[in-house]
This record gives structure tokens, C-alpha cells and sequence, in this order.
């Protein structure tokens, strides 16, 4: 078990740097999109590669820092009883949705993700757009993304299991959303 929570730990400073660089990209994307509006209406200028760009970095944001979210617990949830039972009821109701729904998916949407990244970039994918940009990196980030976000749900379920056989324990404090 020491292995795998040291594997666990591996995957959750990836986590996290991708998270503090999803923050970066926030900034950039938000720096972008100013200066993009700046030059629009002063000089009446504007390019496609830059309203990409924006798109771009938020699709980086969305798909980096999902791993990260769900590090943190701070994924969307559908609590029906979450949030009304015991902390070892949470951490099965974890452990299954993490076999069940999560890992299964994220792991066939990078499968199907990687054959549409790996043609755009043999085909040298371009926007349609006049001045737009190269298509395969934001199509990599797709793959990254779920990969990323696999690891993730692995290094949870590892995390999950070490807190039922009393290895380590976590907190399973979620606070509901106010609606």
C-alpha cells in the first residue's frame, strides 16, 4: 500500500501543477481578451488568431484543471445522500463511482480523443479562419486533459481504498453548493 500511496502522491503534484498553471492561463486568457478589445476599439483592428487563443486557453484551463478539482474535492457532485451519511458510506459511495462512471469514461474519451488529435496534427490541421491558428494542440489538450484526469481518479480510488483498510485518512468534508 506504501507503493501505491506514493504513487497517489505522484499523481496529485502533477495535479496540482497543472492546477496553478490552469491559474496562469486564467490571467493570460483574460489579459488576451483585454488587450484584444483595447486594440479592436482604438486602433479598429482585430485578429483571429488572437479570439482563438482565448478560446484555446480556456480549453487548456477547463481540461488541465479538472485533475485538479477533483484533487481538491471540488468537483461537481450530485449529492442525493452525500452529503447525509457516514464518512466510510462516502468513501464507498467514492470508490464506486470512481470504478463505475468516472475511470471507465475518462479513460475511453482520451481512447477516443487520441485518433482525432494524432489526424489533425498529421494533416497539419489549421482554423478555417483567415490568421487562425494550428487545430492539433487544443485537440492534445483534449487527450491530455482526460488522461490527466484518469490519473487523477486513480490516485483517488488508490486513496479511497488506503482510507477503508485504515492506512491512512481523509477528509470527506463536501459542502453543498448554495442554491
Amino acid at each position: 500500500m506504501s507503493v501505491l500511496l506514493a504513487a497517489s502522491r505522484l499523481i496529485d503534484s502533477i495535479s496540482q501543477f497543472m492546477g496553478k498553471l490552469s491559474e496562469y492561463m486564467v490571467l493570460f486568457c483574460c489579459l488576451i481578451s483585454a488587450g484584444n478589445a483595447i486594440v479592436r476599439y482604438a486602433f479598429n483592428y482585430s485578429s483571429n488568431g488572437w479570439l482563438e487563443i482565448q478560446w484555446y486557453l480556456f480549453a487548456f484551463v477547463v481540461m488541465l484543471g479538472a485533475s485538479h478539482a477533483l484533487r481538491n474535492n471540488e468537483h461537481v457532485r450530485v449529492d442525493l445522500i452525500y452529503g447525509s451519511v457516514s464518512d466510510r458510506a462516502k468513501i464507498w459511495i467514492d470508490i464506486v463511482g470512481l470504478i463505475l462512471f468516472l475511470l471507465p469514461v475518462c479513460v475511453f474519451l482520451t481512447w477516443v480523443c487520441w485518433p482525432f488529435f494524432a489526424l489533425s496534427y498529421r494533416q497539419g490541421e489549421i482554423s478555417g479562419n483567415a490568421g487562425g491558428l494550428i487545430r492539433w494542440p487544443v485537440k492534445l489538450v483534449l487527450v491530455a486533459g482526460f488522461a490527466l484526469l484518469s490519473l487523477q481518479g486513480i490516485s483517488e480510488l488508490i486513496k479511497r481504498i488506503a482510507a477503508v483498510t485504515g492506512h491512512i485518512s481523509i477528509d470527506t468534508k463536501y459542502e453543498k453548493p448554495l442554491q
